[in-house]
């Protein structure tokens, strides 16, 4: 019998530079969030959009749970 597991797109405390938005886009995709970060850049020279789709992500996705954020 298999386990079914759900994941959850979370806002990532451990792996954030600003708001952890692409920490926590790799910790679901599985890939590595310095990747993400490159593609929000390109996202943003070629387009404008990468940033305005980072807000976005920062004001829709929540803060991954069971943990406090951490003061700067």
């Amino acid at each position: 019998m298999t386990t079914t597991e759900t994941r959850r797109l979370y806002r990532s405390l451990s792996q954030r530079m600003i708001g952890g938005v692409c920490g926590g886009l790799g910790e679901y995709l599985a890939i590595d969030s310095t990747l993400i970060r490159v593609l929000f850049v390109l996202a943003t020279l070629f387009g404008g959009h990468g940033i305005l789709l980072y807000l976005i992500l920062l004001i829709l996705v929540p803060v991954e749970p069971g943990s406090q954020v951490p003061a700067n």
